[in-house]
Parts: structure tokens; C-alpha cells; sequence
């Protein structure tokens, strides 16, 4: 057979994939020797041809056969081209990883899950920006493509539906990251928050330093696909130790209050409560406690240190990775952290 001639119809790049075109250009080469398309010997079209024909740049396509060449598939000949040099290839794992959103958190679960993996599994990653109708197309177009199905399974709305084609996907190729689901049935994989256990526990290290206020309140916008089990975790805490509790769905109209500790989930909201804060000229850490949900770097120096409540993101990518080389069905409850600073 010719390569040159069959190569385009093998060749699948998506506009949508967080994946660089470059990678998908080597899985797909890599995925036709693998089930005997390509052959060795056969020849590749030039890398001007390719870029022409894919409508991507000449340098992607050079960083394509770099790594085949890399990789040992491919060879070259000057003046004649690219040739299929090895079909020994070691099968992947081919892993279908679909997060809700992108954010700093999320590129530390999606490094630490990469790094495990390594060079045994081929990754697919997209996202669906919280929308169930971008999930269902993604979902529908892949379902049988893969070894394995990550998500993570986080909606603002249509969360019912979204449950009912998560469920419908083979449980030994499931995993679910970040947020078990009661309706998925089956014996799957899972690494998960425990949401309403982790806020309890937080709170209740951090209750020496919660003694000088007589109030918390959980800023928590009624649109968001954060789980409320958060505010569970907080009304049982808050009941358990005597504080007054209060849930805001919107800061913009509201006062801070003297004696009162605030906890974002929201970044924005994290901003705008400070901003608050410093117009009322109020003393962070003895007037009004500030408790901010997920650590990142700049909140060791924002206000001379902010108090946070987190999951540990580059345990949850690692430990989901390691799940997948097993081959596991276990769930397993992510570790989640206090970190005390001035805020409070």
C-alpha cells in the first residue's frame, strides 16, 4: 500500500481539542500503523504537502515528524521524503479526558495526571465549559474510541441528562475525577471530594482562630456548578459549635460586618471582597476573617497572607493515573487541607 495516499483519511484533528494539533497529528499516524494502515515502507506525504492538505502550519508538521522520527516510526531520506521506518509500537492506552473548565487547579490535576501516565497512554483532552450540550456532543462522538473515559462531572445546568450518558458508558473504562455521582451505578473508578466532610474538618482545625468571630458566611453564587455540600458542611459545623451562619449569593450589594469571617468559592468573589474590605478600612484577621476555597501561589501574599481551604490538585491527577495503569475500580477520597494565614 501507498501511505501517501491514505494518510489524509487517517489524519483527525478537532479545533476543540485542548490537545496541540501536533499531538494529534502523531496519535493519529501512531493509531493507522497500530491497526495496519501504514506499513513499513510506506511513504508520508512531504511536510509542505501535509500542511497544505490539513491546513495547518509547516511547523506543526515538522514537530510532528520530529517526534515519529523521535520515536523511532519514522525515517527520512533527503531528496526522497518520510517513510514508515518501524511498526513496533507498544500499545497505549487511549484516554479520553474531558474537564469542565480550565483553570490554574485544573492544569495541576491534568500535569500530574499526564506525568503518570507518561508514555503509556495517548491523551484526548476537552473541555466543555459547564455546558451540557458541548458535553453531549463530545461525548457522543467518541463513545467506543477509548480505553478509558475520564471526567470530571461538574454542570451549571442539565446535570440530570448529563448523569444519564455518563452512566450508559462502560464502567470498566470509567473513571470520575473530583465529584462522585450517586446515580452512576456499576463498579467504576473514581478520585473524589468529599465535600461536606472536608469543609467540617477544615473548619474545625481552624476553630481556635474561628473563637474571635461570632459569624461565618459562605459567599456562594446561585449559579455555579460548585457542590452544595459545601453549605452543608458549613450548617453542620456552624451548629455544631454555635456560630451564626449565612450563605450570600450575591456581594455586590452587601456590607461586610465587624466580627464576621467570609469564605469564597468564587475567584471574582474573592476580589471583590477585598476590595470591600479595604474601603471599609476594616482590619483583615482581627475585625473580619477571610477564608478562600482552592490554594494557589498568590494567596500567600494577597493581604499579607489569606487562609485557604484545598483539595490536593497534583495528588487527585496522580493518584486518578495511577488508577488507570492498574486498571482499579477503587474510589478514592481526594486529601483536602487547611492552610492558616493572617486572614484569620
Amino acid at each position: 500500500m501507498n501511505g501517501a495516499n491514505h494518510i489524509l483519511e487517517r489524519i483527525h484533528l478537532i479545533d476543540y481539542s485542548a490537545n496541540p494539533k501536533y499531538v494529534q497529528v502523531v496519535d493519529s499516524i501512531k493509531q493507522a500503523v497500530l491497526e495496519g494502515h501504514l506499513e513499513i515502507n510506506d511513504t508520508l506525504p512531504s511536510i509542505n504537502e501535509l500542511s497544505f492538505e490539513l491546513g495547518v502550519s509547516r511547523d506543526t508538521i515538522e514537530k510532528s515528524y520530529r517526534k515519529l522520527k523521535g520515536d523511532g516510526i519514522l525515517g527520512s531520506i533527503p531528496g526522497k521524503g518520510f517513510f514508515i521506518k518501524s511498526t513496533q509500537i507498544e500499545k497505549q492506552l487511549k484516554v479520553f479526558l474531558l474537564f469542565n473548565k480550565l483553570s490554574e487547579h485544573k492544569k495541576i490535576i491534568y500535569d500530574a495526571f499526564a506525568e503518570t501516565l507518561g508514555d503509556k497512554a495517548a491523551i484526548d483532552f476537552y473541555i466543555y465549559n459547564n455546558d451540557f450540550s458541548i458535553f453531549k456532543k463530545l461525548l457522543n462522538s467518541h463513545v467506543g474510541d477509548y480505553s478509558h473515559y475520564v471526567i470530571i462531572p461538574h454542570f451549571i445546568e442539565g446535570h440530570e441528562r448529563a448523569y444519564e450518558l455518563i452512566d450508559s458508558l462502560p464502567k470498566d473504562k470509567l473513571l470520575l475525577l473530583d465529584k462522585l455521582i450517586p446515580e452512576i451505578k456499576g463498579e467504576y473508578a473514581a478520585v473524589y471530594e468529599n465535600f461536606e466532610k472536608n469543609i467540617y474538618d477544615a473548619l474545625e482545625e481552624a476553630l481556635p482562630q474561628l473563637s474571635k468571630y461570632h459569624s461565618i458566611k459562605l459567599i456562594f453564587p446561585k449559579h455555579t456548578y460548585y457542590s452544595d455540600d459545601i453549605i452543608k458542611g458549613l450548617k453542620r459545623f456552624c451548629d455544631q459549635f454555635a456560630f451564626n451562619c449565612a450563605v450570600i449569593h450575591e456581594l455586590k450589594n452587601s456590607t461586610i460586618e465587624k466580627g464576621t469571617v467570609y469564605m469564597n468559592v468564587m475567584e471574582r468573589d474573592l476580589v471583590l471582597l477585598i476590595e470591600k474590605i479595604l474601603e471599609q478600612q476594616l482590619v483583615v484577621g482581627q475585625e473580619v476573617g477571610v477564608i478562600s476555597y482552592n490554594e494557589i501561589p498568590l494567596k500567600k501574599i494577597i493581604l499579607n497572607g489569606i487562609t485557604t481551604v484545598s483539595t490536593d490538585f497534583h495528588w487527585m491527577g496522580k493518584r486518578a493515573g495511577q488508577l488507570i495503569l492498574d486498571n482499579s475500580r477503587d474510589h478514592v477520597e481526594v486529601p483536602f487541607y487547611l492552610t492558616l494565614r493572617n486572614s484569620l
